[in-house]
């Protein structure tokens, strides 16, 4: 032990007597080895991304920062890991390395379940509420629209139960929350559909036989009230007031 603390107290003071060319001389070594084998073949040609969509692809291919040309072997994998972990869209990842000239990068992306908007800002969340950063609400129009607070976490159990019924998913227009307590429905003509705070599923249900019995969704009225599990209030739409109707012109 004494020996072991006497060699390594002597090449401190090598290290230090030398103003650390030990150290320069070791990483000349190091980077003089990985540029050999760089020429012999061994450097970066092909980044392969496995598991990613065209939308996610040129963040996580940033994030990677894994240039062309660099040898191989001095790619620190994990640290690439990490950063692409950070990106929005990445729920986690792979890096490997494959010889002689590609790295693997392997995704599990987060599923993106609708656009949320709040306080005058719009975000695409994943199924967990989560709102990922890089993901542009225009480029998904496709996607349900939730509204309000609390929206984004309540989401994933509405939206399983309304998109499954095809009529009223194709005169949606946005899905709002309202109290942090129950949904209203927000349809393309105006109707409002408010569900109930509880039991959602039977509300949706009672909606589904009133469509088939008189195409209630069809009917144009300024709300269907699904609150009550005793009965169903609809308020028809008010006709516009005409004025004017005897003036010059």
């Amino acid at each position: 032990a004494a020996g072991a603390g006497l060699a390594v107290v002597g090449v401190i003071g090598i290290v230090l007597a030398t103003n650390h060319r030990a150290e320069r001389l070791v990483q000349a070594t190091a980077d003089g080895f990985l540029n050999e084998t760089a020429a012999a073949g061994l450097q970066l040609q092909h980044v392969r991304l496995d598991g990613a969509s065209p939308q996610s692809s040129p963040d996580i291919l940033r994030a990677a920062a894994l240039p062309k040309g660099a040898p191989l072997l001095a790619l620190d994998l994990d640290a690439a890991r990490r950063r692409i972990e950070q990106v929005g869209w990445v729920k986690d990842a792979h890096v490997i390395r494959l010889f002689p000239d590609s790295v693997v990068i392997a995704v599990d992306e987060r599923k993106l379940l609708a656009v949320w908007q709040h306080d005058g800002r719009a975000g695409v969340i994943d199924a967990g509420g989560v709102v990922a950063p890089e993901a542009n609400p225009a480029r998904f129009a496709s996607l349900p629209l939730v509204v309000g607070e609390g929206a984004n976490v309540a989401a994933q159990a509405i939206l399983g139960l309304v998109m499954s019924r095809p009529r009223l998913t194709e005169r949606l227009e946005a899905l709002v929350r309202v109290d942090g307590r129950r949904w209203d429905l927000r349809l393309k003509d105006g109707t409002i559909v408010q569900l109930p705070a509880a039991d959602e599923e039977a509300a949706l249900i009672k909606l589904d036989q009133l469509d088939q019995q008189s195409r209630i969704l069809d009917l144009g009225f300024s709300r269907i009230d699904l609150r009550d599990p005793e009965m169903v209030a609809v308020r028809p739409r008010q006709s516009p007031t005409v004025s004017g109707a005897n003036g010059a012109g």
